[in-house]
């Protein structure tokens, strides 16, 4: 994290460099940065609950805008220092140079209204899995990283309900995150009345973001959601054993070993587990299919880059043996609401049973 004031000094600078105006103008454009940066330390610490809502809803939005455009602002001055070091710019390059500056304003701007059009917009993304195991078809919504709070309000929340809704699922399984850092929100914005109107059962495992918000407040959400939440155990709905894997945050959560062996024998098994770590573990255990989230896919680029090399599968399907996995880049988000370069889902499974070849 260390990183994140270090490129925050650094672009300050760099602004306050090729900036061609007068001192008391400088100032005040500092002044907003320097807000846009407390904002989102307040954000990211917890402070920002022990304000009022309106104030707290506006701190974490701007905040987290901020952060994401700092990203696109520290990259574009990098190589602009780069090239400028290798001489292939003028060492005067960035001195007092609005053409420059309004450049990079411009095009950050242009990312992020991109990114902002790109969230609201919902893929639908399919997939089907035959199994010998499975005697009826059943339809299945699973989503994850709902991430509910400040920025993912009633409204919002509703819109994605709808939308589940139009699918008809049988199931709708949810892979954790379904609140942000915070229970303030949610508990202001009356959420949970919006999450009973999902038409179907939802069963949900944790996931990190639940334990930052004090898990056992959150387990007490999703009672009052009307969700089911499976916690390192198993439940048996529409032919299937789905096994809810604690989130990893938890050190002494049951080994999948140890779950899996609760699980009737010869039925379809599907596993929730939040983060797509020690994937080998599900296939060993000879899972049928596991459905993870965590990772956003990076969210934004070039972070989607660093996730791919931390996980084995940061995103999509997977094949494993005879396990298949499918790891969502999440319904929501957390922080600023911009998706580049990656996309916001959920997935309609489909199970159905495996077709014999005609002799």
């Amino acid at each position: 994290m260390a990183i994140l004031p270090a490129a925050a000094v650094y672009v300050a600078y760099k602004i306050w460099e090729t900036l061609p105006a007068k001192k008391w103008l400088k100032v005040a454009l500092m002044a907003i940065y320097g807000l846009a940066a407390v904002a989102f330390a307040l954000s990211i610490t917890g402070v920002i609950d022990h304000l009022p809502m309106p104030l707290a809803r506006a701190a974490y939005i701007f905040g987290s805008s901020w952060a994401i455009a700092l990203v696109y602002f520290f990259i574009a001055f990098l190589i602009l220092d780069i090239l400028r070091l290798m001489r292939i710019l003028p060492a005067k390059f960035l001195k007092n140079n609005i053409i420059v500056l309004s450049v990079i304003c411009a095009l950050t701007a242009g990312l992020l209204i991109y990114g902002g059009i790109n969230y609201r917009h919902k893929n639908r993304q399919e997939m089907t899995v035959e199994s010998a195991k499975i005697t009826k078809p059943v339809k299945i919504v699973l989503m994850s990283d709902l991430h509910a709070g400040y920025h993912n309000s009633y409204n919002e929340l509703r819109r994605w309900v709808d939308m589940v809704n139009t699918e008809k699922p049988d199931l709708i399984l949810l892979a954790g995150d379904l609140v942000d850092r915070s229970l303030r929100a949610v508990t202001a914005d009356h959420d949970a009345s919006c999450l009973k109107h999902f038409a179907a059962p939802v069963y949900a495992c944790l996931g990190n973001h639940e334990y930052y918000a004090g898990v056992d407040e959150a387990k007490d959400f999703y009672r009052k959601c009307g969700i089911t939440l499976i916690q390192d155990s198993v439940v048996n709905v529409c032919g299937i054993s789905i096994i809810g894997r604690d989130d990893d945050t938890n050190e002494e959560r049951r080994s999948l070993y140890q779950l899996t062996r609760k699980a009737p024998k010869g039925q379809f098994t599907l596993v929730l587990d939040h983060q797509p770590k020690d994937l080998l573990e599900a296939e060993l255990e000879k899972v049928d299919f596991q459905f993870s989230g965590h990772t956003h896919s990076g969210q934004i680029w070039p972070v989607n880059w660093l996730e791919h090399v931390t996980f084995e599968n940061a995103y999509g399907p997977l094949k494993k043996g005879d396990t298949q996995y499918y790891v969502t880049s999440g319904m929501g988000l957390w922080g600023g609401r911009f998706r580049i370069g990656t996309r916001s889902e959920y997935l309609v499974l489909n199970l159905v049973p495996e077709t014999t070849p005609e002799n």
